[in-house]
């Protein structure tokens, strides 16, 4: 059997005569498809503006927002659900949209950017966590959804639902983002038709259904004026969703390059495809809850039992519209077809941040497979502990830890970076130019969660309890600048010169597409992926390594020194 390393099919080359150990091949091998470890690189980036927002906007057909905004509006009533929905879609928007360029600009995936953003090369690990349990949840979420709609359409007994909605899931997410671009690309139009009809139906035969909407007061009647506590308890629910901006950049970070000839396209399919994605859910949240609120007043106010489960809500309206068995037909279909193209992005991207953190600590590649299984196993574990009945408390838990540290990284962007100058501009990742602890974003993310986190389970009192998403959000703007005045930005870099006497960026200000040898693949990689090697060649000359083998180096020997 041959060891040599085959040349990848996305142009990067192998140089002649060169080996590598079978784990450092076998990632190699396995992140050129989806660039799990590493920066996207300009030859694999092949698609236009318009097919990475498609495919990123493909990923937020979940339904789970309906039954986020069903939840808030039965509990708190139409007028300060939709006040909550306004404020989270607000935040959410703003602290996207830093996050975005930096993805799309420098072609790297959220972890990426949180390591240089204040957390180091380790500390971004804690993130990771955050970001891989977000998937889990949100897999278990909208695996219960679909669950529900086999359970109401094909009785099929839902903790069997549970296990087929999972394993649907593995033969389509194994291919990585050329798989899932097509996916999704072909799949939203029939989605965006199956959603917007019922919608659209209601309004025109019934719209005296407006009406009733804004004057329901939610389940108990409590609702029927604006509170500030019930407006941030749903605005802190929505905010479970704040994450969704990390997927969303795993998209992303396979823009093409920006040039002045598409500026315009490019700036507008990052902001319709990064922060842009909480306008359309934030639309979803409403039609949801609007759905829910005319079943209950309409058909039976008992209803409010089932008025929060997707397949329930589309079913009432299908009914209306077309005979029962089209109108069950048509519920399956959405609530299936929604489901695969979300949890195909929940599997995907957590196997990402699974492998990420995994290979960081361990410096072994363990493949992406094993952490897609990882995720899956654990979300089938939450749909058969029965979580959706605890939606609210859930995301409103979870909302604090993603808060915490989403407006961390943003605040290091926006205010460290261009405002204080703190923080280097251009993104670094690789081991060795980073410390591999950064207390500015650490101390932030930490201290912003475990306060709101304390204050959501009542520690300071049930009357500051609903205000805990605020501070997960005050805390991080005030905490980052002021830790990183603190420690005069002395723990972003370790280094300043990786070695190479060549240019990052082209002339455009986007990462060059030269080609470096790394010695230890034998593979040759593009310029922002390469550092030189503390290793010399036999001869004495140079030798450069690319950050993904430094990744999986457990000598250390290839690192350069810390300089001073």
């Amino acid at each position: 059997m041959s060891t040599d390393v085959e040349a990848p099919h996305d142009g990067t080359t192998t140089a002649p005569g060169a080996s590598a150990s079978s784990a450092t091949r076998a990632a190699t091998r396995e992140s050129l498809e989806d660039y799990t470890l590493r920066f996207a690189p300009r030859s694999y980036r092949k698609w236009g503006a318009g097919v990475v927002a498609t495919s990123a906007l493909g990923g937020i057909a979940y339904l789970a927002d309906f039954s986020i905004g069903a939840n808030a509006g039965i509990s708190y009533g139409t007028t300060n659900a939709l006040l909550g929905i306004l404020v989270a879609a607000v935040i959410i928007f703003v602290t996207g949209i830093p996050l975005a360029y930096y993805a799309a600009r420098y072609n790297i995936d959220l972890d990426l950017i949180t390591r240089g953003s204040g957390f180091g090369y380790y500390g971004s690990v804690i993130t990771n966590v955050i970001f891989a349990t977000f998937t889990f949840i949100f897999f278990a979420l909208e695996g219960s959804i679909m669950a529900q709609g086999l359970e109401l359409g094909l009785h099929v007994p839902r903790p069997l639902g549970y296990a087929v909605s999972t394993l649907i899931v593995i033969p389509l997410v194994i291919y990585g983002m050329k798989a899932l671009s097509k996916l999704q690309v072909w799949t939203t139009p029939l989605w965006l038709v199956l959603m917007v009809v019922p919608l659209a139906y209601l309004l025109i035969s019934d719209p005296s259904s407006l009406s009733t909407f804004f004057a329901y007061t939610g389940k108990d009647g409590s609702g029927s004026g604006v509170s500030f506590a019930p407006v941030m308890l749903a605005a802190g629910v929505c905010l479970s969703l704040i994450a969704q901006i990390a997927e969303q950049i795993d998209y992303l970070r396979f823009m093409p390059p920006r040039t002045d000839a598409n500026r315009r396209s490019w700036w507008r399919a990052v902001i319709i495809a990064g922060p842009g994605w909480v306008v359309f859910g934030a639309l979803k949240q409403a039609i949801g809850l609007f759905i829910a609120v005319y079943l209950i007043a309409t058909l039976d106010p008992a209803a409010s039992a089932t008025a929060n489960e997707p397949v329930h809500q589309f079913l009432g309206v299908y009914e209306r519209m077309m005979p029962g068995w089209l109108a069950m037909t048509l519920a399956v279909i959405l609530v299936v077809l929604s489901q695969i193209k979300i949890n195909v992005t929940n599997a995907y991207s957590g196997s990402l941040a699974w492998t990420n953190a995994f290979t960081r600590v361990t410096r072994t590649y363990p493949g992406r497979l094993v952490f897609v299984i990882v995720n899956l196993v654990i979300a089938l574990a939450l749909m058969e502990l029965n979580m959706f009945d605890f939606l609210n408390t859930i995301l409103g838990f979870y909302a604090n830890c993603g808060m915490a540290w989403i407006v961390t990284v943003a605040a290091d962007i926006g205010i460290n970076k261009y405002l204080l100058g703190l923080s280097p501009k251009h993104p670094e990742f690789r081991r060795g130019m980073l410390y591999a602890w950064n207390p500015v974003g650490v101390v932030s993310l930490l201290l912003a969660a475990g306060v709101s986190i304390a204050m959501f389970f009542g520690a300071f009192g049930a009357g500051i309890a609903p205000f805990s998403a605020i501070f997960a959000v005050a805390i991080p703007i005030v905490a980052t600048p002021l830790m990183a005045v603190l420690t005069r930005g002395r723990f972003y870099l370790r280094r300043t010169d990786d070695g190479i006497d060549l240019p990052m960026l082209d002339a455009d200000g986007n990462p060059s597409d030269v080609l470096l040898r790394c010695h230890v693949t034998g593979l040759e990689f593009e310029r922002p992926d390469m550092l030189l090697s503390a290793e010399a060649a036999p001869d004495g000359s140079k030798q450069y390594i690319s950050s993904l083998a430094l990744a999986t180096d457990k000598t250390g020997k290839y690192v350069l020194p810390e300089q001073r």
